[in-house]
């Protein structure tokens, strides 16, 4: 409980101290002495009464805006203090200096002052700025004047490298005004080389009418009784005196000898001409082609010279006209036969494309035959060529068919089938022809193979399928090209025991399939009891082939129970071999007639 006691006692003098504390202008450790008539008041009463008081105190006291500006004004202090404390002393010193300067009396100077400093600052920094540029502009052109390779342009002498910028700006000056002196002279130089140019053509087209005059004078100082000795040799009449004036018959004889030369170089040009026209004469009738012609003008042109040719030229040409009117004829009539060649080459060949579009028609599979039902068995694709491209290629064709023909040991055929199928090879250039056709397989996929690939892909009961597919589409492509094809039955194909190479199923019935489509009869013959197989066949014939040892002969027998029913031979009629003596009939069912 004391303890207690005296925790409350030290809490309620802590409160004490702390509302002592509020009360301005009581000191901390103030001791007041207790009057012995002081009457004893409450506290609550006490602290009422302060309230009292120090609102009565601020009533009549200093304003609160005079206070916050009394705190504004020591915050402005506080600040400009702690600025002034952050600046150096060499910095507060100048500022010391200022302020015991005149500028710095009163606050009016001080402004003034800072006004003159801060437009001497601008002043040098735009100078600073300036100067930069400039630096900048100086640096930039010599870089761009600086040599590239070395130090220098070239080397001065050591009298004339400066030591300072005042001696190389002398020297400068000095080489300005010598490069003015030298640019005097240099143009003085050139107008005195214009004026030596303009003399020397002077002088050149006076030498050329000296030259002129001097080659007139040289016709008149001839000798004219040799050329009138020489004009009456010739039966020329005198020349007459010239009716114009001395210069203008200097003009006319200046142009007669300028035509003159010209047609002394059109003459040399032409004799340069007629020997290699001469030579290349010579050359075609000494060539191996020409070895088999027996005339007189080649063994002339072969033995006279090369000079003498010009004068049996005409008489070569004479001679030569009707012959070459003859080959000329000749020539003609062969070229309108290589056209009719030609012509009849290319109907053949469009009748060939149109024969082997006619086969991938044909060989379109009927219905019931899975993905194969509607398909083409055989698709032939190619470009068609144009008219144009095609009796060109055709001519080259013919062209090296007759080549060939009058080559020795050239081994090209030339009979009909191989020069119609060299135009179906060369109108389907560049590009070909590709022939594909489907794959036979159980499940009847329709993947075409390429022909090529046939021997790698397919089996050999797949082969033996294509290939019984390809005979029935071939014959009923001829059946077509005769003119049947309204008529169902394109032929019969006999077939040596192809069971033993396609015995599965789904081949016998494609290889059916096929045959009834293109109306082909199958007829298939084997040795083999495959009771599968041969359940596919609506009609089986059962023979036996007995063999005769001794005659060594072999002979098909009927069986037995069968030789009752065939006509039997008269035994005084002549014996018939070869003859059919039994015959069977096999009809479809209805359905399938249908």
């Amino acid at each position: 409980a004391a303890q207690r006691a005296a925790d409350d006692a030290r809490r309620t003098a802590r409160a004490l101290r702390a509302e002592r504390a509020e009360i301005a202008g009581v000191p901390d450790d103030a001791q007041l002495p207790a009057a012995p008539d002081t009457p004893h008041v409450s506290l609550p009463a006490l602290r009422e009464a302060y309230r009292s008081a120090s609102q009565l105190y601020e009533k009549v006291g200093v304003g609160a805006d005079l206070r916050a500006e009394q705190a504004r004004a020591e915050s402005d202090e506080s600040a400009a203090r702690a600025e002034l404390d952050r600046l150096s002393n060499k910095v507060r010193n100048r500022a010391a200096q200022l302020l015991e300067d005149p500028d710095g009396a009163d606050g009016p100077s001080r402004q003034a002052a800072a006004a003159r400093a801060e437009a001497l600052v601008q002043m040098l920094e735009t100078r600073s700025a300036a100067a930069s540029e400039q630096l900048g502009r100086l640096r930039g052109e010599a870089e761009r004047h600086a040599p590239e390779e070395g130090e220098a342009h070239t080397e001065l002498p050591p009298e004339q490298v400066p030591a300072d910028v005042e001696a190389a700006q002398r020297l400068l000056r000095a080489a300005t005004a010598e490069l003015a002196t030298r640019t005097d002279e240099l143009a003085a130089a050139r107008e005195a080389h214009g004026e030596l140019l303009h003399a020397h053509r002077a002088a050149e087209e006076a030498t050329a009418g000296f030259e002129e005059t001097a080659a007139l004078l040289r016709d008149l100082l001839r000798d004219p009784q040799d050329a009138r000795d020489t004009d009456e040799e010739r039966g020329a009449q005198p020349p007459e005196q010239y009716p114009g004036s001395l210069d203008e018959a200097r003009r006319v004889a200046a142009e007669a000898r300028r035509s003159l030369r010209g047609c002394a170089a059109d003459l040399s040009a032409a004799e340069s001409a007629l020997r290699e026209t001469s030579d290349i004469l010579v050359r075609h009738a000494n060539s191996t082609r020409y070895e088999q012609v027996r005339t007189p003008a080649r063994a002339q042109i072969r033995e006279l010279p090369a000079a003498a040719l010009p004068e049996h030229a005409a008489k070569w040409a004479e001679a030569f006209a009707p012959r070459l009117r003859v080959l000329t004829d000749e020539l003609d009539q062969l070229e309108r036969n290589r056209d009719s060649i030609v012509d009849r080459l290319r109907g053949l060949v469009e009748s060939s494309l149109a024969t082997l579009r006619s086969a991938q028609r044909l060989s379109r599979l009927p219905e019931g035959l899975g993905e194969w039902s509607g398909q083409e068995f055989l698709r032939v694709r190619f470009e068609e060529p144009d008219q144009t491209t095609l009796v060109e290629r055709l001519g080259e064709v013919i062209d090296e068919a007759t080549s060939t023909a009058v080559r020795k040991n050239a081994d090209l055929r030339r009979d009909g089938m191989s020069l119609l199928l060299r135009g179906v090879h060369a109108a389907l250039q560049p590009r070909g022809v590709s022939v594909e056709i489907l794959k036979p397989d159980a499940v009847l996929r329709a993947e075409r193979v390429p022909v090529g690939q046939m021997g790698d892909v397919f089996s050999g009961g797949q082969l033996l399928t294509a290939a019984i597919a390809l005979y029935c589409t071939m014959a009923a492509l001829r059946s077509n090209d005769r003119g049947r094809d309204k008529h169902r039955h394109a032929g019969t194909l006999f077939l040596d025991n192809p069971i033993g190479r396609a015995n599965a199923t789904y081949l016998l019935e494609l290889q059916r399939a096929v045959a009834d489509a293109l109306g082909v009869q199958l007829l298939y013959t084997t040795g083999l009891f495959d009771t599968t197989a041969l359940a596919e066949f609506p009609l089986v014939i059962r023979l036996r082939n007995d063999a005769d040892l001794r005659a060594g002969l072999k002979y098909i027998s009927v069986e037995e129970h069968l030789r009752p029913g065939l006509p039997q031979q008269d035994p005084q009629e002549e014996t018939v071999h070869g003859e059919i003596t039994a015959t069977r009939m096999f009809r479809k069912p209805q359905s399938d007639e249908e």
